[in-house]
C-alpha cells in the first residue's frame, strides 16, 4: 500500500497541494544522519545533507503535482515518508496525459543534474573549496544523490516512475489495462534481478518488497480493467466526464455492507443493506459525479 496521511502532519500548502510528512521519518533521520557521522568535520552538514534529500524528492514530486493539474487533473496531497515520497496524483485517463504526468517528476531530477555538474566543475581548483571543503563535499554529495535518485527512479519497476512511463507508452499501443499487465510483470522480473543486490543493502530490500506488492496489485488492477473493458455496456447512460458508457454488471461495491452489485441498474440501491449511494466513479476515467448526471441529455 502507498503511504497515507494516517501517521503524518502536515508541513504546508504550496501551489493548492498540501504536503504532510509521516512520523517515521524522523526515526530514519536518525539513523541516516548517526550512520553518515565523520564524513564531514562537523555533523550539521550531516543534518543539512539529510534535508537536501528530502527536499529534491519534494521538488520531484511537485513536478508530478503540478504536471497532473496542467493537463487537467487532479492533484491535492504529497506525503513524505523514509522511502521518499509520493505525489497523489489523478490525471485524466489517457497515455498522454498520464505519460506527461509521471515523467514530470524525473524530469525535475534531469534539470537539477547540469545545475549540480556546473557547481561541481566550477569549484575544483578554487581557493574556496580549500577554505570550504565541508560545502565542496555538501555539493559533490548532492549530485549523487540527485543522480541516484534519478537512475533509481526511471528503473523498469512499476510503481516506479520508469515502470510508470513505461505502462503509459504501452498504453498507446495495446490499451490501458493489458499496458498495465505487462508493466506489473516486467517490474516483477525487475525486481527479482534488484534483490541479488538487496543482500548488502536493506533498505533496497524494503524497496524492492514494496515494489513487489505494488506491481502484483497492478496486475490486479489490470486484470479488472480488462473485466470492464469486455462487459456489456450501460443503455442510455453515459459518463458526464468521458462520454463513456458504463459497464454494465457488479463492478461496484457497497461501502457498508461489501456486496458487489451494478449500481445502475439499482438506481444506487445497494441490493443487500439498502445503502443508498447518490453518486459514483466512472470506471473508465475516474472521476466522481452525481448519478443522476450519468443521464445522457435528450436530444432537443
Amino acid at each position: 500500500m502507498l503511504p497515507t496521511r494516517n501517521g503524518s502532519f502536515h508541513l504546508f500548502k504550496f501551489a493548492g497541494v498540501n504536503v504532510f510528512l509521516h512520523w517515521s521519518w524522523f526515526l530514519v533521520a536518525v539513523y541516516q544522519i548517526s550512520y553518515r557521522k565523520g564524513l564531514y568535520t562537523s555533523d550539521i552538514w550531516c543534518v543539512l545533507e539529510y534535508l537536501a534529500l528530502f527536499v529534491i524528492v519534494l521538488l520531484h514530486e511537485f513536478g508530478h503535482a503540478l504536471a497532473c493539474r496542467s493537463v487537467g487533473g487532479k492533484a491535492d496531497q504529497i506525503v513524505l515518508w523514509p522511502l521518499g515520497g509520493v505525489a497523489y496524483v489523478n490525471p485524466p485517463q489517457r497515455p498522454g496525459a498520464t505519460l506527461w504526468s509521471i515523467a514530470a517528476g524525473p524530469l525535475v531530477n534531469a534539470l537539477l543534474f547540469p545545475i549540480l555538474s556546473a557547481l561541481c566543475l566550477l569549484g575544483r581548483g578554487q581557493p574556496w573549496v580549500m577554505a570550504q571543503p565541508n560545502l565542496y563535499e555538501f555539493i559533490t554529495n548532492l549530485w549523487w544523490i540527485n543522480l541516484m535518485l534519478l537512475v533509481f527512479n526511471m528503473l523498469p519497476i512499476y510503481p516506479l516512475d520508469g515502470g510508470q512511463v513505461l505502462r503509459s507508452i504501452l498504453w498507446f499501443m495495446v490499451g490501458r489495462a493489458r499496458s498495465l499487465m505487462i508493466a506489473s510483470v516486467i517490474g516483477i522480473i525487475a525486481i527479482a534481478a534488484l534483490l541479488i543486490f538487496a543482500i548488502r543493502t536493506p533498505w533496497l530490500g524494503i524497496i524492492a518488497v514494496f515494489a513487489l506488492l505494488q506491481c502484483w496489485s497492478g496486475l490486479q488492477q489490470a486484470r479488472a480493467m480488462a473485466r470492464v473493458a469486455a462487459a456489456p455496456r450501460q443503455q442510455n447512460v453515459i459518463c458526464p466526464g468521458c462520454h463513456a458508457a458504463p459497464p454494465a454488471g457488479d463492478f461496484w461495491i457497497c461501502g457498508h455492507c461489501q456486496r458487489r452489485f451494478d449500481i445502475f441498474a439499482t438506481r444506487g440501491v445497494c441490493p443487500n443493506c439498502g445503502m443508498i449511494f447518490n453518486a459514483t466513479r466512472c470506471l473508465e476515467c475516474g472521476q466522481e459525479y452525481p448519478l443522476h448526471a450519468f443521464a445522457p441529455q435528450s436530444n432537443p
